[in-house]
């Protein structure tokens, strides 16, 4: 099991957390919801729940619940800049198929 995040996305993290003060890291998870039937949560970590599963990579600490963690296995966090577009990206190897906004998946 492994969630990784690229150098993009972890300057972007780490800059999020020190303007907000404090934050153990990012939360990712997933809902149902979407056009495509699951949609991707991310949200600062401040304190950690029992049953979370914690990586890190690149300095940045990523927290997944363990029924996400089915879903998210082996995504990568990526950040981009595409024209006047920016925002965090998702290469989910589990993701059949998405939606044109990339923001929902389908497994």
């Amino acid at each position: 099991m492994s969630i990784t995040i690229t150098e993009a996305a972890a300057d972007r993290v780490q800059a999020y957390l020190a303007s907000r003060g404090r934050g153990l890291g990012i939360r990712l998870s997933v809902r149902t919801s979407g056009c495509s039937g699951m949609a991707y949560e991310m949200e600062f970590v401040d304190e950690l729940q029992e049953d979370d599963q914690v990586f890190e990579d690149r300095g940045v600490q990523v927290v997944i619940d363990p029924k996400s963690l089915v879903y998210l296995d082996g995504t990568e966090v990526d950040y981009a800049r595409e024209g006047l577009n920016e925002g965090f990206k998702f290469n989910n190897p589990n993701a059949k198929s998405e939606c044109g906004c990339g923001e929902s998946f389908n497994v």
